[in-house]
Order: structure tokens, then C-alpha cells, then sequence
């Protein structure tokens, strides 16, 4: 039975041999190279990626990462393709195929109807030489000095080098088209990332009769009472104008019960922390996060051009929408 330490040194030797597989790369990032992302980049319709066995596992990751990073892509089994989903591709659309060996059969299969519907047709194989390579419009070499199993069977180097190279492309392709966060937020709208790069304060601001706001004049008890009310944990203070003078919060509350104050008799306005800081209603909530924990503050309050409170949002809200 193996001991830990084998299993060390075969681990860290598969590791070895897929990093230079990597490194190796550098030799087919070339003029084919360029000539493909010319190709996806003048598409008029899909990037249509497709393989067998490992090289359809990686090449679903691939139209995955495209499609995500502002190349509109699918993966198409071509053992499916054979029976109905050759319907799926069109002329407008630019076919990258993947076979390490560029022999796969059932690839080679759909490569005269691929022709015939007049896609152009991309090829990503380890044999420059390859029935796929020779009836290919451009040809990526993804050729590895050996697999990392030891039977030079299974795919792993090959693998591991083709999910680079489909990287290479799609970063690229980001590049030359100008993709930006927020363009890569609308394809991840539910996830983390997605909320962090999208959402911004109106989207989860308490407004209205849910914004708490008291006139500089009111009593402290008032304004007390109207943050109860709200739950927020604070309260605006405006002027008879409307514009934002002040903030009280809890943190207020506790400060000013070491000091000789009549809740009942004096003004909001004496106790209030003047100048607070606000936000705009278009602030990405992610940016608000970074404010208030900069400033050591639970919450803001929202203003308009006019500097007139129209929201309110604390740390509990950020949390609530999946920001953090």
C-alpha cells in the first residue's frame, strides 16, 4: 500500500508535468492564434464549440467562459449534433472544434455539413497534422510534451492545456471588444459578484414613509420615537427647507446619556451629529459597504442634488441583499 510520502511525490510530479505543458503553450500563441480570435471576435452569430469525451467536458467550460466574458457561445455534443442539433448552427456562425488527436470520428462526422452550411471552422487539436487541422480554416496547436499519467492514456496535460488555451481566447476576445465589470455583472446577476457590480442603493434604500426624518426643531424624545418607528437605528435631522442638517444615531444615544440632557425639553439639534456623511441613490451598494466600514459608521442616508434626505439604508440592508 502507498505510503503518504509516494502519494506526495505523485501529486507533485503530476503538477510538474502540467506546468510545462502549460509553458509549452507559449510556443502556439501565434499568428493561427490571432487568426482565430479575428474569426470569433468578426462572428455575426455563435461561437459554436464542440468535442468528445474530455475535450467536450473542457470545451463546455470554454463556450461557458465565452459566453460569460461578452462572446455569445454554446457547446454542441457532436454525438448529438449527428441526430437533430446540426439545426443549431448556422452560417453566421464560427464552429470551434476540439480533439486532442484530431481523429475524433464522431467530430470528423459533421465536419462536411459543418462546411456545407458555410460555418468557418476553428480547430483546436495537438496534431498539426490532423484530418481536423488539414480541414480546418485555422488551426490552434495545443500539443503537450507528455500526459501526466503515467499510462499516457488518460487525458490530463491535454486537458489541462486545452482549458488554457480556451482561456487565452476568451480574455482576449474580452479584451479587443472592450468588455467591461458591469457587462460581466449582467451575465451574473445572481450570484455575489453579480449583486456587488449591480446593485446600487436604490435598489434596497428605505424611502418614503420608511424614511426616518425629523425636523432640527423636534425634541429629542421625538426623534426617538421615530427611530423606534423605523428600525433603522437612526434618523435624519432637515431644516425647514428640507435639506439634510444632521444625523442621530444609536451610537448618539449612548453618548449623550453621560451628559446632562432633557430628552424631554431639548431640540434634536443640540445633539446631533452635524455634517454627516451621505450617498447618492446611484452609489453601488458594494461602494457603500466600502464607506461605511472606512468611516466605522452603520448606516447613510441618501440625498438628492438638492441635498434633501430620499433614503436610508444600514449595514443590516447590504447584508439582507447579498452584497457581502
Amino acid at each position: 500500500m502507498p505510503l503518504k510520502k509516494e502519494f506526495k511525490k505523485l501529486g507533485a510530479n503530476v503538477v510538474t508535468i502540467e506546468q510545462q505543458a502549460i509553458e509549452h503553450l507559449h510556443n502556439f500563441i501565434d499568428d493561427n492564434f490571432a487568426s482565430a480570435c479575428q474569426l470569433m471576435f468578426d462572428c455575426k452569430g455563435r461561437v459554436v464549440v464542440i468535442g468528445m469525451g474530455k475535450s467536450g467536458h473542457i470545451g463546455g467550460k470554454i463556450a461557458a467562459t465565452l459566453a460569460s466574458t461578452g462572446t455569445p457561445a454554446f457547446f454542441v455534443h457532436p454525438g448529438e449534433a449527428s441526430h437533430g442539433d446540426l439545426g443549431m448552427i448556422t452560417s453566421d456562425d464560427v464552429v470551434l472544434a476540439i480533439s486532442n488527436s484530431g481523429e475524433t470520428n464522431e467530430v470528423l462526422a459533421i465536419l462536411p455539413v459543418i462546411k456545407r452550411i458555410g460555418s468557418q471552422l476553428i480547430a483546436m487539436s495537438g496534431n498539426v497534422e490532423s484530418t481536423l487541422a488539414k480541414l480546418s480554416d485555422v488551426h490552434i496547436c495545443i500539443d503537450v510534451p507528455q500526459e501526466a499519467c503515467p499510462l499516457g492514456l488518460a487525458p490530463t496535460s491535454s486537458t489541462t492545456a486545452t482549458l488554457v488555451m480556451g482561456d487565452a481566447l476568451a480574455v482576449a476576445l474580452l479584451n479587443a471588444k472592450g468588455f467591461t465589470a458591469d457587462d460581466f455583472a449582467l451575465s451574473h446577476p445572481g450570484g455575489s459578484l453579480g449583486k456587488r457590480l449591480l446593485l446600487r442603493l436604490t435598489d434596497i434604500m428605505h424611502s418614503g414613509e420608511r424614511l426616518p426624518i425629523v425636523n432640527e426643531s423636534a425634541l429629542i424624545k421625538d426623534a426617538l420615537v421615530e427611530m423606534s418607528r423605523q428600525g433603522l437605528g437612526m434618523t435624519s435631522v432637515v431644516d425647514n427647507t428640507g435639506r439634510l442638517v444632521g444625523l442621530f444615531t444609536d451610537g448618539d444615544l449612548r453618548r449623550i446619556l453621560d451628559e446632562e440632557i432633557n430628552i424631554h425639553q431639548d431640540a434634536i439639534k443640540s445633539v446631533m451629529t452635524q455634517n454627516p456623511i451621505v450617498a447618492t441613490k446611484d452609489m453601488l451598494a458594494a461602494q457603500a459597504l466600502k464607506q461605511m466600514e472606512d468611516k466605522s459608521i452603520n448606516g447613510l442616508i441618501i440625498v438628492d442634488d438638492n441635498h434633501h434626505p430620499i433614503g436610508a439604508m444600514n449595514m443590516h440592508d447590504i447584508l439582507k441583499a447579498g452584497v457581502l
